[in-house]
């Protein structure tokens, strides 16, 4: 008989992505400095669980957190 590793486990759950990108999303009109890092954190501890949403959230967290500095500077400007 031979011994056979068992095949690596990924995890079905995409819990922790899928918070890290409704924060991506609420970055975007509310408190990006808050929220932005928060998305890119539970995205990054979905990528080293191996859920598959995790590349997905890191995107969303980073593209929502910029968009939402970029928009809340262009309304801090513009009431100036």
């Amino acid at each position: 008989m031979s011994y056979q590793p068992a095949p690596p486990q990924t995890n079905q759950s995409n819990v922790l992505s899928i918070i890290g990108i409704v924060c991506g999303v609420v970055a975007v009109l509310f408190f990006p400095i808050v929220f932005g890092p928060l998305g890119l954190i539970l995205g990054g501890i979905g990528k080293s669980r191996g859920e598959k949403l995790s590349t997905i959230a890191l995107v969303v967290a980073a593209v929502g957190m910029v968009v939402g500095f970029l928009l809340g500077a262009l309304v801090y400007s513009s009431t100036q």
